[in-house]
């Protein structure tokens, strides 16, 4: 296997899962800061252009962050990060989507579509009179999670899953570009605090979140 990686919020969440499962993946850096993910020979394995992608020993390649996830925790089983059980694995899919609809998608595209605008407006559609709307969402709904994490060591309760890890990656990357957690949010920033304690939080920075001061 060969896991393409870079810098990013969302390639340091694959890192930071690698990290929690114990799991080496030889790897390739891929230049996303200079587009090298969206032209070939790049789009050739991963048509969606995004990272982290995960070409396969019989050379196919999964390309969205999730899956390469759960084909890595069937093959991987231990220690479990989406669950044991098909009551753990609801439960951790629900959060995980619930996270990236109310928030990690209006987080990045708040990026976007503002303090990023310049990167991303040869690459995509951008909205900047959406901007401040996107920003506005992701706090509404970083209270609403303060409530469900009342009472929580994480995020779908007493064990850490891949909803904490996409979660925390993104809010990382969102202090460093603007999008600071509410800090009247105690739960919230309770739980932060303890995802941020863990090894695989510091472990799984790439090297240019020094060189631009974004955390990814």
């Amino acid at each position: 296997m060969l896991l393409y990686d870079s810098f990013g919020p969302n390639p340091r969440a694959m890192r930071m899962f690698l990290a929690e499962k114990g799991i080496t993946i030889p790897t390739k850096n891929v230049d996303l800061m200079g587009a090298e993910n969206r032209r070939p020979p790049y789009t050739d394995r991963n048509p969606g252009g995004q990272l982290p992608a995960l070409e396969l020993d019989n050379g196919k390649c999964i390309g969205e962050t999730v899956a390469i996830w759960e084909y890595l925790e069937e093959k991987h089983p231990n220690p479990p990060l989406i669950g044991t059980s098909a009551e753990e694995r609801a439960e951790a899919r629900q959060w995980q989507r619930r996270i990236e609809l109310k928030i990690t998608e209006f987080l990045y595209n708040g990026f976007r579509f503002a303090e990023g605008i310049e990167l991303f407006k040869p690459r995509m559609r951008v909205l900047p009179e959406a901007a401040a709307g996107m920003k506005a969402t992701v706090q509404d709904n970083l209270k609403w999670l303060d409530g469900q994490l009342e009472g929580k060591k994480f995020i779908a309760g007493d064990r850490l899953t891949v909803a904490d890890i996409i979660l925390f990656c993104a809010l990382d990357f969102g202090g460093s570009v603007g999008q600071k957690i509410d800090p009247s949010l105690k739960n919230v920033n309770a739980w932060f605090a303890r995802i941020n304690e863990r090894p695989s939080a510091k472990a799984s920075l790439h090297p240019a979140s020094a060189q631009t001061g974004m955390k990814g």
